[in-house]
């Protein structure tokens, strides 16, 4: 049997009808940059993310810089998230010439440490604290960071909040939405997320008219009206193919994290009822929250999670390590002093299994059983 990580062609195949309708419509308007398809996305994406405004741009990547620059975040300034992310989180902030200040993760959801923030801050110089402008918690594998824990802390330090909810869109910490809770929510709409474009897109959503406004002139050059610059912006502007697509997708959303969340809970009965969850695997932790599960990863604690994806390999199983290394360890920033147990350790030990809406029960029941195999 055959078990992708992720098979886009079952999803395409539910709601072809549907793209091909809505991309003929901008195809007959020849309107491509932005418009009334954009519009209508950014609207239908504020209501369903419990927020005031969006504005939509080319990437997830651009989502963060975008924000940061909104923010006024820039030279001489430090930026406080998580060292374990994708790449993006750490690289606008350097983008924009800020600094940032990596703070380790939490052992059972993978998200930011909320003692190890208050620590950091607590350690650093009168300098640093002076020059700390802001924190970027990430919502890591659709589950949401304690941001009632990271308001508290910002508040106190009159931080800038900009949530990375890339991989987030729906999830939610006590019936409010990712991406609602900060100055900014960040958005990626990247073919492999559960909300995904056809191509690259992103999202910005907040709550001040102030920022809005900021956004929508800094994604189009900081042009407003046209030719006349105030600011210099990028070309960070969404097209309206992706748009549209995202916006036939969105429908069907709710149903999709249904379908991931029921993949979720029957994946913790199977790896109960074969009981080789004690034999150095853990799965992930049961939230009391929204989980929307944009990945599923297990944690192998036993030093042998390369062979077990190997293997797995071996038997046509799909399965990605998020990430292999942790930000403060990357080349680029130079770090290598700076020790974060956590982030190293789940660098180390976890290994995502596929979860997407369209697996069945028969794949899953392979899934666990070759992992059974391989414990045995």
């Amino acid at each position: 049997m055959i078990v992708p990580l992720l098979d886009l062609k079952l999803q395409y195949a539910t709601i072809k009808e549907e793209v091909m309708k809505v991309t003929e419509e901008v195809y007959d308007s020849q309107y491509f940059i932005l418009g009334p398809k954009v519009k209508q996305l950014e609207e239908d994406i504020a209501s369903y993310c419990d927020s005031k405004y969006a504005v939509g741009v080319s990437s997830g990547t651009d989502a963060l810089l975008i924000s940061l620059m909104a923010a006024g975040i820039g030279d001489g300034d430090l930026v406080i998230t998580t060292a374990y992310s994708f790449f993006a989180t750490a690289g606008a902030i350097v983008r924009v010439g800020a600094t940032p200040i990596f703070v380790d993760i939490d052992f059972e959801t993978y998200n930011m440490s909320i003692p190890h923030v208050k620590g950091t801050i607590n350690n650093l110089s009168l300098k640093d604290r002076a020059n700390l402008r802001a924190i970027i918690p990430v919502h890591l594998y659709g589950q949401c960071t304690d941001m009632p824990g990271i308001l508290s802390i910002a508040e106190e330090n009159e931080l800038i909040v900009i949530e990375d909810a890339a991989q987030a869109i729906g999830a939610e910490y006590n019936q409010k939405r990712a991406g609602s809770f900060g100055d900014f929510g960040c958005f990626s709409f990247f073919p492999s997320k559960n909300l995904g474009a056809f191509g690259d897109g992103g999202m910005v959503v907040t709550n001040s008219e102030e920022h809005y406004q900021k956004l929508i002139k800094l994604r189009n050059h900081g042009m407003y009206p046209k030719y006349y610059n105030e600011m210099v912006g990028g070309n960070f502007r969404l097209d309206a193919l992706q748009a549209a697509i995202v916006s036939v997708k969105l429908k069907h959303l709710d149903n999709w994290t249904s379908q991931r969340q029921e993949n979720a809970s029957r994946y913790k009965q199977l790896f109960c009822e074969v009981d080789i969850v004690k034999e150095g695997m853990m799965l992930p932790i049961d939230s009391p929250y929204r989980h929307i599960y944009n990945q599923y990863v297990i944690r192998i604690l036993d030093g042998r999670r390369n062979e077990l994806q190997k293997y797995l390999q071996e038997n046509g199983i799909g399965s990605e390590i998020y990430y292999p290394v942790p930000l403060h360890k990357q080349e680029c920033f130079d770090m290598n002093e700076l020790i974060l147990l956590e982030a190293e350790s789940a660098a180390n030990q976890t290994l995502a299994l596929p979860i997407f809406p369209e697996l069945t029960y028969d794949q899953q029941v392979y899934v666990v059983g070759k992992i059974k195999e391989f414990f045995n």
